[in-house]
């Protein structure tokens, strides 16, 4: 995500220019890790695929949705805090609400398994993460994350630990949630400093944390050392243990990893080297296995893919082309093994930093960072086509978008 105070091309951050290579083929498998009680490819169970990120049922009153806005406040034209809006879940239709104030640089949202609590990370050189509660919009507190620049956060499935990544100093955070869903103090600080930082980097620039689907194991993407390394969290003091490292190839500049609900493939989105890439996951041991690079559909342009995602019954995936200005479309095939480019879809808008669905899957969201936009899909449950939902939404250096 990076810093929007860092000085660089126009006052922008550095890591968002990096140079691009050409992406390479359009197809690409890897072989199905051992999965005890499951052949390879297998679907998930129904409850499984209903938490991924996507398609998921629910059962929601008629009306407007909210909406939330991650901006930068600290660059010319930011934002004023976060952003707050309603959609419409039929529409489309993005109408503005104004701001929740009092929190610097808030590029990265993430919401409490409850719904009941918001998180943002303070993407600043002394950085830190906020807990605001939803009910009355109050600011829970900040903490420290120990590290500059922190870009990506998330909350542990057991709702009891927020996890961040401070992608300046290539570290990763860990923060106890107590009942109220406010953060208590640090409990966790783990620098990236093996491997050593690869081709035109300076350092590790840990970009993103997760927790994989069966709650077992957090994985951190790191653009700077090219490397996913996979911890274990102990549930009861909020330390990490490091037990596995997976490696890209040198420069590729890996930036966003996302599962196939079935849990045992993943895909990673690389930034620098304009690739995506299927990969292996092996639940007992946390390994993951990096396949070949394969296309983003930017046609070899200047293009950093900034974000993935795959819908929650497992059967296509988007990716976001920062440059190409567009969203890229796989059928995901082989039981989660193989992504096929189908086409590109543009953006209508400028840089497209981070994507989301709504909570039912019919809409993709788009927070497009140059325009200052966000732009709304309606997504096709068959083919996985995206139609566009009326004008793309005005909102300040738009850099996050979270729909409830």
């Amino acid at each position: 995500m990076g810093s929007g105070a860092e000085a660089s091309r126009g006052g922008w951050s550095r890591r968002r220019f990096v140079g691009a290579l050409t992406g390479v083929a359009a197809v690409a498998a890897v072989p199905a890790p051992a999965s005890p009680g499951g052949e390879p490819g297998s679907r998930a169970p129904a409850t499984a695929r209903a938490s991924a990120s996507g398609r998921r049922p629910a059962a929601r009153p008629p009306g407007p949705r909210p909406l939330y806005l991650g901006t930068y406040t600290s660059v010319e034209g930011g934002g004023t805090g976060i952003g707050t809006a309603v959609y419409d879940p039929l529409t489309g239709a993005v109408t503005g609400r104004g701001a929740i104030g009092g929190i610097g640089d808030p590029s990265y949202l993430a919401l409490h398994p409850d719904g009941r609590t918001l998180y943002a990370v303070d993407e600043r050189p002394e950085g830190g993460v906020t807990a605001v509660r939803l009910a009355d919009r109050k600011t829970l507190g900040m903490r420290s994350t120990g590290g500059a620049g922190p870009c990506h956060l998330s909350v542990h499935p057991t709702g009891r630990w927020l996890l961040s990544a401070n992608y300046q100093s290539g570290s990763v955070a860990v923060h106890p949630v107590d009942a109220s869903g406010a953060l208590g103090e640090r409990t966790d600080l783990v620098t990236h400093s093996s491997p050593p930082p690869g081709p035109g980097q300076q350092g590790p620039h840990a970009h993103q944390v997760v927790t994989s689907p069966d709650g077992g194991h957090v994985l951190a993407v790191d653009l700077g050392t090219d490397t996913v390394y996979t911890y274990r969290l102990d549930t009861r003091t909020g330390t990490l243990t490091e037990v596995a490292q997976a490696h890209t190839r040198p420069g590729a500049g890996p930036r966003h990893l996302t599962f196939h609900p079935g849990g045992r493939y993943a895909y990673l989105a690389n930034e620098v080297d304009d690739t995506v890439a299927v990969c292996a996951y092996d639940p007992p041991t946390g390994r993951l296995t990096v396949g070949s690079p394969q296309s983003t559909g930017s046609g070899g342009g200047v293009n950093y893919p900034a974000q993935i995602l795959v819908t929650a019954d497992g059967g296509y995936a988007y990716l976001a082309n920062r440059g190409h200005n567009s969203l890229a479309r796989y059928a995901v095939e082989a039981g989660g093994a193989r992504l096929r480019l189908l086409d590109t879809v543009p953006v209508e808008g400028d840089f497209p930093r981070q994507i989301a669905f709504s909570p039912d899957g019919g809409l993709l969201f788009a927070a497009n960072q140059k325009s200052s936009t966000v732009t709304v899909f309606h997504v096709e449950r068959t083919s996985g086509a995206l139609r566009l939902a009326g004008e793309p939404f005005a909102s300040p250096v738009a850099v996050c978008a979270l729909p409830l």
